[in-house]
């Protein structure tokens, strides 16, 4: 249904409709191509009678590795603050949770910060074993800005949560299976053959009952948690306009592009 150079990649396999994030140069690191690729690709994977679910899944080396950073200082640049393009990341997050076909998030490589946050709103994860899964944000001096501080201590518990966010860690897939949020880890070659099989078990009890029980879901789930969600992208902006963010952003690029070219930075020191 799509090409390899468009920024999603749109398969249909029966009722079940692939949407593959296609920026595997940048880890699928979202910047607004990406964003509204994606957005443009659930309605009409929505719209479309003969599709029942929805696999979510990272085309390359990593399913998400979170925003494009140098898309961030573009839009510093231009704007002081990237806060419309997170809103509009903020607001896909929640379509796929409150989309009325079941989404299952199919996870390998890295799913960091952003990344992270796309699966947390998907109904169901199915991880392979190598996947690095975090929020990450701190570590680039960062808040989330894409539903992780209201939407991970539900996942995967507030003890957890508390340190993949406090910490900026990664874990394994099966870390997080072990708490309850990841439906399934996998050998790393099964993980597109498990995300479908999982997709056609929904698939098997599509109908006004599993949607209308999905909306009851979401529902429950997302009554406190509208402000929560703008309190975040709040205090994003304020932290951002209050720090030197900017600045370190650009020194973590620039320590990745020497070490991606195998350089060593002159320090002075002997």
């Amino acid at each position: 249904m799509s090409d390899n150079t468009d920024p999603v990649i749109v398969v249909q396999s029966g009722p079940v409709r692939t949407l593959t994030l296609n920026r595997p140069e940048c880890r699928n690191a979202l910047n607004d191509l990406l964003v509204d690729a994606l957005d443009s690709a659930l309605s009409a994977a929505e719209n479309d009678p003969h599709t029942r679910c929805i696999v979510v899944a990272g085309n390359g080396k990593s399913f998400c590795a979170g925003a494009d950073l140098q898309f961030f200082l573009g839009l510093h640049a231009e704007h002081g603050t990237p806060i419309a393009f997170l809103r509009r990341v903020s607001a896909l997050v929640t379509r796929l949770e409150t989309s009325p076909l079941p989404v299952v998030a199919a996870v390998h490589g890295h799913a960091v910060a952003g990344g992270l946050e796309l699966a947390l709103g998907c109904d169901v994860v199915v991880a392979a074993e190598s996947a690095l899964i975090g929020d990450g944000h701190v570590k680039n001096n960062l808040l989330p800005a894409g539903g992780s501080s209201v939407r991970l201590a539900r996942k995967v518990g507030d003890s957890l949560a508390r340190w993949l966010s406090l910490t900026g860690s990664l874990v394994p897939a099966s870390r997080l299976a072990e708490a309850g949020w990841i439906h399934e880890v996998v050998p790393d070659d099964r993980l597109g053959e498990a995300a479908l099989a999982v997709a056609g078990e929904l698939v098997s009890a599509a109908g006004p009952a599993q949607s209308s029980f999905k909306s009851l879901l979401v529902d429950l789930t997302t009554l406190d948690s509208r402000r929560g969600l703008e309190k975040e992208l709040e205090d994003f902006d304020a932290h951002w306009k209050s720090n030197d963010v900017p600045a370190d952003l650009t020194a973590f690029l620039e320590r990745k592009a020497l070490s991606n070219r195998n350089i060593r930075p002159n320090t002075g020191e002997m």
